[in-house]
């Protein structure tokens, strides 16, 4: 055939299964790059995943029972029997809860080196607070718990007040920000059933459970506080002072009298003070409590033998003329 007897012509295709570049091309040098940068990210994966995994684990198989147990037992409750107050402090502005936990913890195993109360009470304390916190915070005393009340009411105010003006002093030192001031007593514990006579008989007038303290004359009340803690709408009040253990101690009568006006004097349709009241096993702390704090306002569930809790509340509603229902005549049994 004529088509065949011409020249011919051999095309050759180069073969898809090879590299289109040669040995020394940038794609068969990047190929190889890849795959090995893809097996270090591999490996370095794997490894920090096996290391998380061996340091997040237990090294004793009983040890995370344990430690859910130890925590569980000072955990102290959000909630607690008692008015409403200031937001609780896991509503924002207060201690994250594990910190309030862990706090409480140590204080109540007896971890700080200064004589303190109970654990009991101490978790009994906490737990008030925690439903209270951030808020405003009064405290008759101070000692070895004192940065700790502090540090539960984050992001509120509280105020400290003690006999010992040398010791409100060397605190301020120690603890910058801390607000204390120190009170002039004119009462002896020798003088409590005087005292608490007297109270009773001018219960209608001078020593009235709703008065404006900075002009009182009672000589339960105290009325040498600086003039603005009377204004302010105390939603926690710890009495942990004076002293009272010694006939000549000033004792507790003026601070649980004070507390008691300071609860019922608040302006706030409904409000509610929590008072608490540490050594309430004590005679001049437990006839005192009766008598100006009352029976019918003690939650029994948030006290202890050693500590009393009270919730008075105040308002327009509040009698003037009597601090309890039964008109403290119970303050006689012991």
């Amino acid at each position: 055939m004529k088509g065949l007897s011409g020249p011919k012509l051999l095309v050759v295709h180069p073969s898809s299964n090879k590299p289109s570049g040669g040995a020394g091309s940038p794609a068969a040098f990047l190929g190889p790059r890849r795959r090995l940068c893809a097996a270090v990210f591999l490996a370095c994966f794997a490894c920090v995943s096996l290391a998380t995994t061996l340091l997040s684990a237990p090294r004793d198989p009983g040890h995370a029972g344990a430690a859910g147990r130890a925590s569980a037992a000072f955990q102290v409750p959000a909630g607690g029997v008692g008015g409403g107050g200031g937001g609780g402090a896991a509503a924002g502005a207060g201690l994250p809860g594990y910190v309030f936990d862990a706090l409480v913890q140590y204080a109540a195993a007896g971890g700080n080196s200064t004589p303190s109360m109970p654990g009991a009470d101490v978790r009994a304390i906490a737990a008030v607070l925690k439903r209270r916190a951030p808020c405003n915070l009064l405290v008759f005393g101070l000692g070895g718990e004192t940065p700790l009340w502090r540090a539960l009411n984050h992001g509120g105010r509280t105020v400290f007040l003690d006999e010992n003006q040398y010791y409100v002093s060397h605190l301020e030192g120690r603890h910058p920000g801390l607000e204390a001031y120190d009170v002039a007593y004119t009462t002896t514990v020798r003088e409590f059933p005087d005292l608490l006579d007297a109270a009773r008989a001018a219960r209608a007038a001078e020593c009235r459970p709703v008065q404006n303290l900075l002009f009182s004359d009672c000589r339960l009340a105290i009325n040498d506080l600086p003039n603005q803690l009377y204004d302010v709408s105390w939603d926690v009040i710890l009495v942990d002072g004076p002293r009272g253990y010694t006939a000549s101690s000033p004792g507790r009568m003026s601070a649980i009298f004070t507390a008691g006006v300071l609860a019922r004097t608040r302006a706030e349709e409904g409000a509610a003070t929590d008072v608490l009241v540490h050594d309430y096993e004590r005679e001049v702390e437990r006839a005192c409590s009766r008598e100006f704090l009352c029976e019918e306002n003690r939650v029994a569930e948030t006290s202890t033998r050693s500590l009393a809790h009270f919730v008075v509340r105040g308002g327009s509603g509040v009698r003037r003329d009597a601090f309890c229902a039964g008109g403290g005549a119970a303050a006689t049994a012991h």
